[in-house]
Parts: structure tokens; sequence; C-alpha cells
């Protein structure tokens, strides 16, 4: 029997990418699911919030901008450390690279497996993979819960409210715009990719965000939500797939099925809801892994190597 190749290495078509304008400081550049890249022009300089997958692919972006703006790229944030996020960096020039302590810990421990998974998972994503710097991507700059860039007079507030996507996640907020950029933490019909997730803290991190009752958001895939009712259905949305994935993997491993059986469960329970979200079928196996890690014996995500990826997708998929 044939094994069944990754959902993702199926999507090789490239996706019609959106610039839009949030304010006269911020744009959102989208690409029909793909990674999003969050951009904010201060009046003297620009921050780049995730970088896209490759040099070769941030080029894009760098011409969206310069079509708004030929003020100099200065910061680069890392909202998380995925490899699809921050391979990109190098392209901008920036003076510097900004992480959470977390984050820049996450790239000390598993960034070189991650990289390596990720490559494999996503072949239109890397397709020009050897733009990519050799090495991983570094931050210049860490910190712990909360530090403010300023942009000549527009501050920029980089915020850690909590564990969900990653242990490392990062959102950046404009306080006088009340515009919030949250990475992989929100998505909008886009599946939720969980393999390195906190199914516990999620949720809760959420409320933090939806407290600052932003007017706009840029989810970490999706469509740029561009008022509070958007923002708040993009909550919505994320929060009850979260919800939704760890109450029925959490009832199937309390009951003892295996992660065989509580993934053909949850697939069936989710799809019907969910099924239409791009990378619903690329995202399940890891999700419903990751889950069904937290609810047995893995209170922290294990580190997806390519051969991990491989073994996991050939045990769930066939």
């Amino acid at each position: 029997m044939s094994t069944k190749t990754f959902a993702s290495q199926a999507d090789l078509e490239d996706k019609k990418v959106s610039f839009t304008r949030l304010s006269d400081n911020a744009y959102a550049y989208t690409a029909e699911g793909d990674p999003n890249t969050g951009i904010i022009i201060g009046d003297d300089s620009v921050m780049v919030i995730d970088t896209q997958a490759t040099p070769a692919m941030a080029a894009d972006v760098i011409r969206r901008i310069r079509e708004v703006t030929d003020k100099p790229i200065r910061y680069v944030v890392l909202s998380h450390y995925h490899a699809v996020r921050v391979l990109g960096a190098s392209a901008y020039g920036a003076d510097h690279i900004i992480a959470s302590r977390d984050t820049y810990d996450l790239i000390v421990e598993r960034g070189e497996q991650d990289k390596a998974s990720e490559i494999g998972r996503f072949p239109r994503l890397f397709r020009n993979v050897e733009s990519v710097p050799a090495g991983m991507t570094w931050p210049t700059i860490t910190f712990q819960g909360a530090m403010s860039i300023w942009l000549g007079k527009l501050e920029v507030q980089l915020l850690q409210l909590g564990r969900g996507h990653t242990k490392g996640d990062t959102v950046a907020w404009i306080p006088s715009q009340r515009i919030l950029f949250s990475g992989d933490l929100v998505e909008f019909d886009a599946t939720p990719y969980a393999g390195d997730a906190y199914f516990q803290d999620w949720p809760a991190t959420l409320d933090r965000l939806a407290a600052l009752q932003p007017a706009a958001l840029v989810p970490g895939r999706g469509a740029a939500l561009t008022n509070p009712e958007q923002v708040a259905a993009g909550l919505a949305g994320t929060r009850s797939f979260i919800a939704d994935m760890w109450s029925a993997v959490k009832a199937a491993a309390d009951a003892g099925k295996d992660l065989n059986s509580v993934y053909k469960d949850v697939y069936a329970r989710l799809q019907p809801k969910y099924g239409k979200w791009v990378i619903f079928d690329h995202c399940m196996p890891f999700d419903v892994t990751r889950c069904y890690d937290e609810a047995t014996q893995y209170p922290d995500p294990r580190v997806w190597t390519a051969e991990r990826d491989r073994q996991m997708w050939e045990t769930l998929e066939n």
C-alpha cells in the first residue's frame, strides 16, 4: 500500500496576495490561508511581523512595502519560532530581530529539527529554499512579558499574553489605534496548527487578546479582520476549534482509546464544522497527536523531526 503524502505536498498552486491597509501605519500581507506578514510604518522606520518562509517569498512583501514607503525596515518581529514564518528574515536587512525569550529557547532546543520537518511538509512555501542562509534565524533582542518599540512617536507594544500556539507566542499591538497582530494565536477560516500547542492554556490566552478590544486584527492565516465584529469572529472560531479538539480528544483518551482510534473519531467529529478551513487535512494529524500527548503524558510538546512527521502521518493516514 502506498503511503499517503502530507496534504500540503499536493498544494502547489500559487495563492492570490492581498495587501490590506488598516491605518496610515498598519498593513496586512495575506495570501489565501498562507502565513501572513504584518507591516507597521512609523515616523522614521518600518517594522515587519513574521517574515515568510524564504527570502525569495519575502521579496514580494518588500516590493509591496516599497509601494507605500521608502523608510528603512529596521525591525523584524518573530511572533514565534516556526520555520515557515522566520526563514525569510535575512531579506529585510533589518537592524534588529526581536523575539520572546521563550521563542529564543525554543530555537535553541528544536529549531534545526523544526526547520527540517517544515521544509518537508510545505514544498510550495519552501520552493526557493536555497535562498535561505545556512543556519537558523537568531533574534538579536529578546524580552520577557512586554516591551515597547518606538517608531518615532508611534508606540508598538510586543506582548506575551500566554501560551497557546507555542510557549513563546508574541503579539504586536498598536495601542493608539487598537490594531493587533496576533501571529498564529488567531486564525480566520484557516485551521490552527497545534502540533506545538498548549491546549489547556490557549483559550485563556485568547481571552487576554480579546480584553485588548482590538478594532482590527491580523491573524496568522486568513484575511485581515478590519472591524470589531470580524475580530470577534476570528477569536471565536479559533477558540471553538481548540475547545472542540481538546474536549473530544480528552474524552477519548480518558476512555482508554489509542491514538489511531482517537484520530478517526475526532476527525469525523470536527470535519463537518471545520473541514472547509484551509490546511484542515494537513493539520489534523499533528493537532490530534499533540492534543493526545497533552491529555495523556506530555505536558510540553515533543520535538517534531522529519522522521517523526513521516511516522506519525503513516500511522494515522494509512
